[in-house]
């Protein structure tokens, strides 16, 4: 496979195109390729075949920020280096541009976004991608350059006498600098100097749990990502100490499918598995990613046993109600996390210092007077609880809504019931929620038609109000049925009511939230070291703050089934 990208098109929110850049050859026109991709039905696949073009065309596609990024080519290519040259693409646009990425900033800064897609890709062809890198190709004009542009003045030759060095000559020989201070390590950047050296990880994993209506997990993975924030002055050598539950031996039957940035040396990782030596890039990068399966089997193969630990447990219960009508939604917040034993609501997460000082507190996770701060590993916190009730399509209303917390609503054009506990009323200090809801249905008399939605009896079907009759006749007939009401009928009726609101009822629900402080497989940073003897271009006994924090997420991945 050596094909070549041959365009690159952006579009808004609105579908409009903002940007289209060309490579090679002669694509499809970004007016003429939008219909042929919205003509395939959501979700929309990343990789779409275009067989009724003229060539047949690979059409690659990412949707970012409510904007659509699609690339064409009409030749063989492999398909995750295209789709990896997106998510560049988009790195690198907020990387110069600013997050969040908006159509109006690309739009107004096409000439840094021009240089970075001519030297990200070249006549086709992946080239430089690594944001360190760009910083010394791409020009970005300056509040220098801003101010005297809007002077109408050159930057080079005006403004060169009054700073006394001569601006111009060193403009001149800007691109033979860059190519002298060209470093050995594409992702990071030469002549790197900070007034203040630090360091931070952020481990961030993200849960998906699915749970047996008694509430035993039937599987449970966490994908997890470290970012890495490097502000060090000269090119260090780092090391980073991963360690699991039970230590650092057992870290390599714990993490599977790992993923590491290019600057890390897997022949260490193989050797010492937790061990992370690299010369990381100048700023925020993602040093590596994994995989945690938290049900695994055992040595001898047996099926896991469900002992996942979770901050909350969700209980759904149906069928409630004379009629079957009411359904319950349980939420129990579980102490089973940190020093202090729970999981605390609310408050800001805090940054585990590994040296010093630090929001984390002295060199542990703990805050003054020896209480921990909350969104620390003593003490982490729960936030953003919102969860999440899909109805069957069958439901019309729901009438009542009861949340014993919170703020529950209900959506009819998505049919999803989303039930929101907020950060202050967490921070209270109760373990257990609850909503109660009501639903309605279509209405089906005895015969089997639809009766009337409103309830008051002036719908088609049969017992409709007959006009006809005489007012007295209707008082006794009235009164006739009321006294003669059959108990054994009444069941029948409720029986029949509780099985057409069966299938009204819910079949599943799901959880999102977010704990600062804790992850679900275990793992933790034991240490960041600098390597001195590895390291150049460093002040001497220079010792950067180091820090951690720690941030577990579910948006929807906790699901209960009923």
């Amino acid at each position: 496979m050596n094909g070549v990208i041959e365009a690159l098109h952006i579009y808004d929110e609105h579908n409009s195109p903002i940007l289209s850049h060309t490579y090679t050859s002669r694509p499809l026109s970004p007016s003429y390729l939008l219909p042929f991709y919205l003509s395939h039905p959501a979700p929309r696949p990343n990789l779409i075949y275009l067989s009724q073009t003229n060539p047949p065309t690979l059409v690659f596609s990412l949707a970012h920020a409510n904007l659509l990024f699609l690339i064409t080519t009409s030749s063989e290519v492999e398909p995750l280096l295209v789709l990896e040259f997106l998510h560049r693409i988009v790195d690198s646009f907020e990387e110069f541009l600013g997050a969040p990425l908006l159509a109006h900033k690309i739009e107004s800064n096409y000439d840094v976004v021009a240089q970075l897609l001519t030297e990200m890709c070249d006549a086709g062809t992946v080239n430089t991608t690594e944001p360190n890198a760009l910083r010394d190709m791409v020009e970005v004009e300056g509040w220098v350059d801003k101010l005297l542009g809007g002077l109408n003045l050159s930057a080079g030759k005006n403004f060169a006498g009054g700073l006394g060095g001569g601006m111009g000559s060193s403009a001149a020989s800007s691109s033979s600098l860059i190519s002298q201070n060209t470093p050995a390590l594409p992702w990071r950047r030469a002549n790197v100097r900070h007034t203040s050296n630090e360091l931070y990880a952020d481990v961030v994993e993200t849960l998906s749990v699915t749970l047996a209506p008694s509430g035993r997990p039937l599987a449970a993975f966490a994908n997890g990502t470290i970012a890495f924030t490097t502000k060090v002055s000269g090119v260090p050598d780092i090391v980073v100490t991963l360690s699991g539950p039970s230590g650092k031996h057992n870290l390599k039957g714990i993490v599977d499918l790992p993923v590491f940035h290019p600057c890390v040396r897997l022949a260490k990782w193989r050797e010492q598995p937790g061990v992370l030596s690299f010369v990381p890039p100048d700023g925020r990068f993602t040093l590596a990613g994994y995989e945690v399966d938290l049900l695994p089997f055992d040595e001898d193969g047996k099926p896991p046993m469900g002992n996942v630990k979770l901050p909350v447990s969700l209980e759904i219960k149906t069928g409630l109600g004379l009629t079957g009508s009411d359904f319950e939604v349980r939420v129990q917040l579980n102490k089973v996390f940190g020093s202090s034993g729970s999981v605390q609501g609310g408050g800001l997460g805090a940054r585990t210092g590994l040296q010093g000082r630090g929001s984390g507190g002295g060199s542990g996770p703990g805050g003054g007077f020896g209480i921990p701060n909350a969104g620390t590993p003593a003490s982490p916190s729960l936030h953003d609880l919102v969860i999440t009730v899909p109805l069957p399509a069958d439901v019309r209303n729901v009438p009542e809504i009861r949340p014993s917390k919170g703020d529950a609503t209900y959506n009819p054009g998505e049919r999803v019931l989303e039930w929101t506990i907020s950060n202050k009323e967490l921070a209270q200090g109760m373990s257990a929620f609850v909503l109660r809801c009501t639903v309605v249905g279509q209405q089906v008399t005895e015969e089997g038609e639809e009766g009337d939605p409103t309830g008051f009896g002036f719908g088609g079907g049969g017992g409709g109000y007959n006009y006809d009759e005489p007012y007295q006749d209707i008082a006794v007939t009235s009164t006739t049925k009321e006294k003669g009401v059959d108990k054994a009928w009444e069941a029948e009726r409720d029986e029949k009511r509780q099985a057409q609101n069966k299938i009204l009822m819910p079949s599943s629900a799901l959880v999102s939230f977010a704990v600062k402080g804790w992850l679900p497989s275990g793992i933790k940073v034991e240490s960041i070291i600098i390597d001195p003897r590895k390291s150049r271009g460093m002040v001497e006994h220079m010792k950067p703050y180091k820090g951690v924090k720690y941030l577990t997420v579910s948006k929807g991945g906790v699901e209960i089934r009923c």
